[in-house]
């Protein structure tokens, strides 16, 4: 690729508590094996830690990065603040928990050129530094995890409903007039929705990957989780027929589950053989996701798998019409397709 070929970039951050990851994410960005132009603006939630503090540092340090206030603390506000306060035809959206692999930028801005995709993604490489982490780095990359997904199993290059994080061209995000605010979770699928609705492409590659720091504790995976359930809810009552058996999967292990405790508490002790078979199957499961780990973060991975199932379908089940009903008055018009050059 000549140097004409290489687009000035904007990478957009949202960040929020990350005082643990933000500056080795951002060295990740810098170091990008590109010759464009680059700038980085990292959109700066009300965090309690030491991530206002870091990213100072990190705009003092070098001249390419920015910030941007989100007092909202939003996911959505702060990748439009962002996206706002950049100027560069292709964004790159990143985590202040991701790292880019070296040349994820030179291969995303060359994907985007060979396919006229509008956006591209590739695989969210979860990656722990400890045995916990591990453990649910495991349990995210299993089929039995979070389901087949290919940016969290791998896959062959092609369209996609929808791609982890995702490196834009600017004039899609601009029609599109940013991310729907009122998505907390699930606003990648909103947006992507939108671009493919008006005929545009996203494109999975394998080839791009990003690592992903899995969160620290069962506490932080089952929150995540529970509001990962709660919002698929709402996008399949925003979009009819946007659902379907994996996606039905937790909350039917949730219900059934229940159902067998209580039954077998109440009734007949033969009931609990819907719970244990449920453990036997995660536990099972969890052997080929966990080869080559060490034992203690082998022995996690059940704790992982459960935490994930169940949070997740507690949260599809409890997830409120009012919310979708709020979200569905907020739809946008479709995104309509652009030149199809970087």
């Amino acid at each position: 690729m000549s140097a004409a070929q290489h687009p000035a970039v904007s990478v957009i951050m949202p960040v929020l508590d990350e005082e643990r990851h933000l500056r080795n994410s951002v060295r990740h960005i810098l170091e990008q094996e590109y010759t464009g132009e680059m700038e980085v603006v990292i959109a700066l939630g009300p965090s309690t830690d030491r991530t206002d503090e870091i990213a100072a540092e990190l705009v003092a340090e070098d001249p390419r990065v920015h910030t941007v206030p989100n007092p909202t603390g939003r996911t959505p506000a702060a990748l439009n603040a962002a996206i706002k306060a950049s100027s560069h035809p292709v964004v790159v959206r990143v985590d202040g928990h991701g790292m880019l692999s070296p040349n994820y930028i030179a291969t995303a801005v060359r994907l985007l050129e060979e396919t006229g995709a509008q956006n591209v993604g590739g695989i969210m490489q979860a990656e722990g530094e400890n045995a916990w982490e591990d453990a649910v780095a495991a349990a995210m990359t299993s089929k039995i995890g979070v389901g087949n997904a290919a940016f969290h199993t791998g896959g062959q290059a092609g369209p996609a409903e929808t791609v982890f994080l995702g490196v834009f061209r600017r004039e899609a995000l601009e029609k599109a007039d940013g991310y729907n605010i009122e998505f907390i979770r699930a606003q990648d699928w909103e947006l992507n929705f939108r671009i493919r609705e008006a005929g545009g492409l996203i494109w999975f590659s394998p080839e791009l990957r990003v690592q992903y720091r899995p969160r620290p504790s069962v506490r932080a995976l089952a929150k995540q989780y529970k509001d990962y359930g709660r919002w698929r809810h709402v996008v399949a009552r925003y979009h009819s027929g946007s659902i379907n058996l994996r996606y039905l999967a937790p909350p039917t292990a949730v219900v059934a589950i229940a159902a067998g405790i209580v039954v077998g508490a109440a009734v007949t002790p033969w009931a609990l053989v819907v719970p244990a078979g449920y453990v036997a199957a995660i536990v099972a499961g969890s052997l080929p996701a966990g080869k080559g780990l060490p034992l203690k973060a082998r022995a996690l991975i059940p704790v992982a798998l459960a935490t994930m199932h169940m949070s997740w379908g507690y949260g599809f089940l409890t997830s409120p019409r009012s919310l979708a009903r709020k979200v569905i008055a907020s739809r946008r018009p479709a995104v309509q397709s652009g030149s199809q050059h970087v």
